[in-house]
């Protein structure tokens, strides 16, 4: 059974997509309440995994109101790939809705080692990976993968039918070669052309930045749902389709702060960024910005949202 089928389409779904550095539980979980239908993990190292590292194993808190996750897995030993996610099932079991495998990030420091969109010149092995973590597990497995790797190397079609062959539940699908980055534009006809040569439910990522952006995906590619990464940052009211007004930017992003400091202390300086996103475009946004990078406890955090709301008059969007 796919995991599509366990909370089957009615319209749009929309998740949250896998973001390093950014998915922390506190964020996921406010995806979650906005309307995100499924939220992801950041992307969790197998080998960390398999080398006990604390430091991997903290990517995997979840808070009880944002399960199930999806947690997304990356590396290229099979072996240890498929020991992963069979450890994750048994150790975090109806917490989890499926496992994902990331064979589409572009980042330098993970394709240099074979990794993530890498993956997409080795198709033996990218197949044997993803049969091996099939049959490991019981939960549904996904793959997230780009349009090709170089430039010109539109390879996703073969690819998408490859992880079909292997038992995939379903395919997350970014429109860009992996040498483009987050560069020029994703190819949305992509996800029609995938839709074309596979029976399995097909997520479209890249480029969505509004509520028509997932709207076009859904109508006119005919993707069964969409993933948000980038235009969630700073705004997960694009799963609730609204503009907040100033109050609620700064309550949200004080709950985000708070819970965190409380969960998980040793990342509040992440909170910095994050301040940035939720109020960008706002008046004094570059004041707020510099503010915030000079926050080091909860209480600057705490003193910044209070300077934010008595100067409202400036601050509103």
């Amino acid at each position: 059974m796919n995991s599509l089928q366990t909370a089957r389409l009615q319209g749009a779904q929309v998740f949250l997509a896998p973001m390093a550095g950014i998915n922390d539980p506190v964020f996921r979980l406010i995806c979650k309440r906005m309307g995100a239908d499924l939220t992801y993990s950041e992307m969790i190292s197998a080998k960390g995994l398999e080398y006990n590292n604390q430091k991997t194993f903290d990517l995997l808190y979840v808070l009880d109101e944002e399960k199930p996750l999806a947690v997304q897995l990356f590396g290229n030993d099979p072996v240890a790939l498929s020991e992963q996610a069979k450890m994750l099932e048994y150790r975090y079991g109806d917490a989890l809705a499926l496992i994902d495998i990331n064979m589409g990030c572009p980042a330098r420091k993970i394709a240099s080692k074979g990794e993530g969109a890498a993956l997409m010149k080795d198709v033996r092995l990218a197949g044997q990976i993803l049969r091996m973590v099939v049959e490991a597990v019981r939960l549904p497995v996904s793959v997230k993968f780009r349009k090709g790797y170089g430039s010109g190397e539109d390879t996703a079609v073969d690819f998408a039918r490859l992880a079909e062959s292997c038992g995939v539940a379903q395919l997350a699908v970014h429109g860009r070669y992996a040498c483009q980055q987050f560069h020029g534009t994703s190819d949305r006809e992509l996800i029609y052309r995938i839709k074309q040569a596979v029976s399995i439910p097909v997520i479209a990522s890249g480029d969505v930045f509004s509520r028509a952006d997932i709207q076009q995906y859904i109508t006119d590619y005919h993707a069964d749902a969409v993933m948000v990464a980038r235009g969630a940052l700073g705004n997960p009211w694009i799963f609730a389709d609204r503009i907040p007004a100033l109050e609620e930017r700064v309550a949200t992003a004080r709950e985000h702060t708070e819970v965190l400091a409380a969960l998980m202390p040793h990342r509040l300086p992440s909170m910095r960024k994050h301040i940035a996103w939720y109020f960008k475009g706002t008046s004094h946004a570059t004041s707020i910005r510099r503010a915030a990078q000079a926050c080091v406890s909860l209480s600057d955090y705490t003193r910044l949202f209070d300077q934010m709301l008595s100067r409202q008059e400036v601050l509103r969007p």
